[in-house]
């Protein structure tokens, strides 16, 4: 794989083997769905969500896809976007891989692969996503992130279980801001 198959600096190839990074496409969005409800963490969006975030948010999103696979599905995907008040910073909607391909540090491909791309389409200063407290495969990918890339991390609640509607399942979680930056792109 050369940087100008993915549209990325060679510095940020470093994909598990058999893998590409990859722009979202509207085909994508059912696998971006499955991949979420299987991913039994994260909150899942309706289906129509998806197709909508592979078309109106693509530039800030990437899929992996098995190059093996005939069909090209995804298999794993960071959804993001910049934030209208603040265009400098990406932040990190989603970031889920299939069962199959876990363990092989492909989130981490992906997320300094997505902001790899972004940065050389605009300035971007910071990252920001949140985490629910206890989920440690998230806080580890992201503060692992931030040491990659000489950022420091700050915390802070930004919506609190108050802050969402009653459920069947019980009161969700807070969710913690984690801001990330300034980065080293």
């Amino acid at each position: 794989m050369t940087a100008a198959q993915t549209d990325l600096p060679a510095e940020f190839l470093e994909m598990p083997e058999g893998l590409r990074i990859d722009r979202p496409e509207v085909a994508d969005g059912a696998a971006l769905w499955r991949i979420a409800k299987d991913s039994g963490t994260l909150d899942l969006n309706s289906s129509y969500s998806y197709l909508l975030w592979c078309r109106d948010f693509a530039g800030t999103s990437v899929v992996a896809r098995d190059t093996a696979d005939p069909d090209g599905l995804p298999v794993g995907f960071v959804t993001g976007y910049a934030r209208p008040e603040r265009p400098d910073t990406l932040l990190v909607w989603q970031v889920a891989v299939d069962a199959s391909h876990r363990g092989r540090g492909l989130a981490a491909a992906l997320l300094d692969g997505l902001t790899a791309r972004v940065a050389r389409e605009r300035t971007i200063s910071g990252v920001e996503t949140t985490i629910t407290p206890g989920n440690i495969a998230s806080e580890r990918l992201f503060t692992s992130y931030a040491a990659r890339h000489g950022a420091s991390v700050e915390r802070e609640v930004l919506f609190g279980s108050g802050h969402f509607p009653n459920s069947p399942d019980g009161p969700h979680d807070p969710e913690v801001l984690y801001r990330i930056g300034p980065l080293s792109l």
